[in-house]
């Protein structure tokens, strides 16, 4: 089958399309005919050698797709094989999926528990940008940090996949938001998702703004350890930081006695390695949680633009470029 391949680790001049074997799907597992992958941060991470996949998971890129059920894989007690949420798939469905990797192919294998119906009045190519947003954002200001109506929530890299959508998720469950971004176009768009106060990280202290504002209950951080101190020192009063990338690099320094009057927390967090078990369980609550507020259209998916396969290179040079607003797809 079509796939990208890599040859070795570095730039994005490694990429290239390619041929490699079809995968099976097993036991509790679904094949599917991908029509749309979507490009993430950790996809350039993988090229470089700097994020590998976990054990057992393909080592073609790709963290999440759309497409079509082509075949089903036996269900270990002889039932019918049902997706997340829930339902029954049958080969021919139009899905999504948060994968482990292969979504730069035109098949990839993916646990049944982790294939998601695309929302109504979500056109399939569209859907490809969804499963990784929405399943991290869900799973980390949700599951994790507990967000509140009420609280205030900062955002890093606002226009981004991950911000567009962490906007509009909290926006529309009524907390008050924060968010960084660099460019007055990208400032502008988080205003229109949701953003009640942006604050542009190349001009102005996103501390001093926050402390302004009582304190951030919740930070969403993809910058690591660059941002590490100034990330408690801007939180509140039993504030959760969670961390979700390592832009700004992996090691910092915790005022730990900061964090004790705040009475504050930190978690850092992966999606890619959880067990099959805990990503069924998002992907479950995503569907129960999220689609609707996408098929009523209080969540938007935000698509910078699409490229086809063959142009996976211009792709990751984009994202590594951070000129693109929301996610970039890739056509099959």
């Amino acid at each position: 089958m079509r796939a990208v391949v890599t040859d070795g680790t570095g730039g994005p001049e490694v990429l290239s399309v390619g041929e490699v074997d079809q995968p099976e799907a097993g036991p509790g597992e679904v094949l599917i005919e991908v029509r749309a992958t979507a490009v993430n941060r950790a996809d350039t991470l993988q090229r470089r050698g700097m994020y590998p996949p976990p054990k057992g998971a393909s080592d073609v890129i790709g963290l999440e797709c759309s497409g079509v059920v082509a075949a089903l894989g036996p269900d270990g007690d002889g039932g019918p094989v049902t997706g997340a949420g829930g339902a029954v798939l049958a080969v021919g469905d139009e899905v999504c999926a948060l994968l482990a990797g292969g979504g730069y192919a035109a098949y990839v294998v993916v646990p049944a528990g982790q294939v998601m119906p695309v929302p109504a009045g979500v056109d399939l190519v569209t859907a490809a940008a969804l499963p990784e947003v929405a399943c991290t954002v869900w799973s980390n200001l949700e599951m994790v940090a507990g967000l509140q109506q009420g609280e205030t929530l900062l955002v890093h890299g606002g226009a981004g996949g991950i911000g567009t959508f962490a906007i509009q998720l909290a926006h529309h469950r009524g907390v008050r938001v924060v968010a960084t971004a660099g460019s007055p176009e990208k400032l502008q768009t988080c205003r229109d998702l949701g953003a009640d106060v942006v604050v542009s990280y190349r001009d102005e202290d996103f501390v001093e703004v926050v402390k302004g504002l009582g304190g951030a209950d919740v930070i969403l951080d993809n910058m690591g350890a660059s941002y590490l101190g100034r990330n408690v020192t801007a939180l509140a009063t039993e504030g959760r930081l969670v961390v979700i990338g390592m832009q700004g690099g992996a090691k910092g320094e915790l005022d730990l006695g900061m964090l004790l009057g705040k009475r504050g927390s930190v978690a850092a967090t992966s999606l890619r390695a959880r067990p099959v078990q805990e990503k069924a369980a998002i992907c479950a609550e995503v569907v129960a949680e999220v689609w609707p507020m996408v098929a009523d259209g209080r969540i938007r998916p935000m698509v910078h633009g699409t490229m086809p396969l063959e142009e996976v290179r211009a792709a990751h040079e984009l994202m590594e470029a951070s000129g693109h607003t929301g996610k970039i797809v890739l056509t099959l």
